[in-house]
């Protein structure tokens, strides 16, 4: 890459994926999918998030969200799309992101110069994408762009999250680790899910962490005591510069004052949502 070090990272993980994630914890997106007769929380997690493929079924779903389990994903789908189509479960994930993001950051702020200039240069960065081996991203990319623009700026961190989010996939498969120690790993940096999170939204038992976690010790990724070893730390970061080098075309198409605007603006708006109650308390750490 051609910009600072490591600054489409920071912004990609301090401006871009936590807008977008709002929708996930937000009370609003299960108020909306319950009007359609989807009221599990796992099955509106798994509807809203794999809507914009089609009514597809769980062996295309476990394959592109890389580290649900299976079983977990077969009791949910396809069956929900007996209950609700795609196109409903979108228009009611739109309906939902707009309430969730006007509770956060309030009317000032919807109603801003900044964050139509965010959006602005959010659908800047997306005009590097590609299509090529992204699912999620090629999925979400065919759907249309929002004329409001704290929803255009949604749409735009959305495909943003998926473009990174395919590469990393295949990041995390060259790094040889699988779902359950993809995600152990990530938690043992401090910026992963909690061990409660990862069971509950994932699907995982105790007993899949506990397995994945000694053949990380085994491995020697993890010590004893499930921290990071040097060899550890070192996977993680090879892992991350790969997805890096991956997902490098968006923020040169954007520039580095355009990218650092960006950061600026989105992270500000982080900042807020997050003042505001957007995550759970526990939701990242070891515990």
């Amino acid at each position: 890459m051609t910009l600072p070090l490591l600054a489409a990272r920071r912004c990609w993980h301090a401006a871009i994926n936590p807008l977008h994630a709002t929708i996930y914890f937000s009370p609003d997106l299960g108020k909306e999918l319950a009007t359609l007769g989807i009221k599990d929380p796992v099955a509106v997690n798994l509807a809203s998030r794999s809507a914009a493929m089609g009514a597809v079924g769980p062996g295309t779903v476990t394959a592109t969200f890389y580290n649900y389990r299976h079983d977990l994903i077969t009791r949910h789908l396809p069956a929900v799309w007996d209950t609700a189509t795609p196109e409903q479960v979108l228009a009611a994930r739109l309906r939902a992101a707009d309430s969730t993001l006007r509770r956060l950051l309030g009317p000032e702020a919807i109603g801003s110069p900044e964050i139509a200039e965010a959006a602005d240069l959010a659908m800047l960065a997306t005009r590097g994408c590609t299509r090529h081996a992204r699912t999620l991203y090629a999925a979400h990319a065919d759907l249309p762009v929002p004329d409001a623009p704290h929803l255009r700026l949604w749409h735009a961190t959305t495909l943003l999250r998926e473009h990174r989010g395919d590469g990393h996939l295949a990041a995390l498969l060259l790094a040889g680790l699988d779902p359950v120690e993809a995600l152990i790993s990530h938690t043992a940096t401090g910026r992963g899910m909690s061990a409660k999170w990862i069971k509950a939204i994932r699907g995982w038992e105790q007993s899949d962490l506990d397995a994945a976690t000694e053949r990380l010790r085994e491995r020697g990724i993890l010590d004893a005591d499930g921290e990071l070893t040097d060899e550890g730390k070192a996977v993680r970061e090879r892992l991350e510069a790969e997805t890096d080098r991956l997902d490098a075309a968006p923020y040169e198409h954007l520039g580095e004052e355009g990218l650092t605007r960006l950061a600026e603006l989105g992270g500000a708006f982080v900042t807020k949502a997050i003042g505001a109650g957007a995550f759970p308390r526990d939701l990242f750490g070891r515990a």
